[in-house]
């Protein structure tokens, strides 16, 4: 499977990190060569500096045989603007945002984007812990 994913941050490196272990291949993209340096020696995949709204970006990335693109900056709006390009512009079938924000992220799905929201199931899961 080819996956795509915009930004090297703690989750977007983590995640790349282990879809490539697990023999996947995998386009990592930021607009911070420095980002690159969360990333194992050994990284097998891609990595592409530049602005993943930017189409240009990324078709260098793959995005047209892309199986999975995954959102992971701390951009809400970033996220969603790049999940819409790749969704509507690139067809591609699985498509994943990271959003903090949880009206935003309501108003997204709502869109048709997948969407992860740990704001809301983090705040779900300390209600649980603090047993209220």
């Amino acid at each position: 499977m080819h996956v795509v994913i915009m930004g090297c941050g703690r989750t977007g490196s983590l995640l790349a990190t282990m879809l490539t272990e697990a023999g996947h291949e995998i386009a990592i993209i930021d607009w911070s060569e420095p980002a690159f340096q969360r990333l194992p020696d050994d990284f097998e995949g891609q990595t592409v500096l530049g602005n993943a709204v930017d189409q240009d970006v990324l078709v260098e990335a793959g995005i047209e045989r892309a199986d999975a693109f995954v959102a992971a900056t701390s951009g809400d709006n970033r996220n969603v603007m790049a999940s819409e390009v790749v969704q509507r512009v690139f067809h591609v079938p699985k498509v994943v945002s990271r959003i903090k924000d949880p009206n935003r992220a309501q108003i997204f799905q709502e869109l048709g984007i997948e969407v992860d929201c740990r704001t809301v199931e983090g705040a779900e899961v300390l209600l649980q812990l603090i047993d209220a």
